[in-house]
């Protein structure tokens, strides 16, 4: 399998009134397809800002991305980006969300219903079709979101904590459901955590960003077997994984701690 992501030399500032802060060291980032990277490190170490800019909606101060050799300059249809808040649109119904890219590029409609209503079987929510948002739970309405994205066939699915906002037991069934959906579709992935358990989970490659100015300090391959079952998180392998980027993610935590006091 060749690379269909390249970050090359990227580097982050943002103006301040001090001048500029760097929250991003020119970092290289090589992914493969059908790679599931999930990425770890301390609040504010560039994380979610290394994804923006993958997703086209940042833009570096130095350094470029490639997709398929080609830069990105923008956001376009060959990257699906899922956020923590549920982005639905509140007007529309499931059914009408999961259709809008669908729509937008001109498919037929009779299409753009057997390709949404396909996808609502595959993340659990077939017979909610004419709901709209405020009538879903948490859960329910970021499965809409990961319909709409994979709908669109992206080259790339874009996570930015996307099961952050949910209660423990429906985050737990969305890491399952996902998980499931890569191994039968082998959508090329970059999923921005929190959460230890979750990245070594979901993950086929965990990569650990340093305190700001953040870098990638670790990037480890996750040697656990597909299909995973939940299950794998009650063995040696999943315990030894874990307590490593534990360490990692602690040392850079208590340096983010330390600058702040400073």
């Amino acid at each position: 399998m060749g690379t269909i992501l390249e970050v090359r030399g990227v580097e982050r500032r943002f103006a301040s009134a001090s001048g500029s802060t760097l929250a991003l060291q020119a970092t290289d980032l090589a992914v493969a397809e059908n790679d599931f990277i999930t990425i770890l490190g301390p609040s504010g170490c560039g994380k979610s800002t290394l994804l923006r800019i993958v997703a086209g909606l940042d833009r570096q101060t130095a350094g470029e991305v490639l997709l398929d050799g080609r830069r990105i300059d923008g956001p376009g249809a060959d990257r699906g980006m899922v956020f923590q808040s549920y982005t639905l649109f509140p007007w529309l119904t499931v059914l009408d969300n999961v259709c809008f890219g669908l729509r937008e590029r001109g498919l037929p409609r009779e299409q753009q219903l057997d390709i949404a209503h396909g996808f609502l079987v595959k993340v659990g929510l077939k017979g909610f079709e004419r709901h709209y948002p405020k009538q879903l739970s948490g859960g329910m309405q970021q499965r809409t979101a990961i319909a709409r994205a994979l709908a669109n066939d992206p080259r790339m699915l874009l996570m930015d904590e996307p099961f952050g906002a949910l209660d423990h037991q429906t985050r737990e069934l969305m890491q399952e459901l996902l998980l499931g959906i890569w191994e039968e579709q082998k959508k090329t992935v970059l999923f921005v955590t929190h959460d230890i358990d979750e990245a070594v989970f979901m993950g086929g490659r965990v990569v650990v960003m340093s305190a700001r100015p953040g870098r990638i300090k670790l990037d480890r391959v996750v040697p656990l077997p597909h299909p995973r079952h939940y299950s794998v998180k009650t063995t040696p392998g999943f315990a030894a994984m874990k307590a490593e980027l534990t360490e990692a993610v602690r040392v850079e935590v208590m340096k983010a701690q330390q600058l702040a006091a400073a």
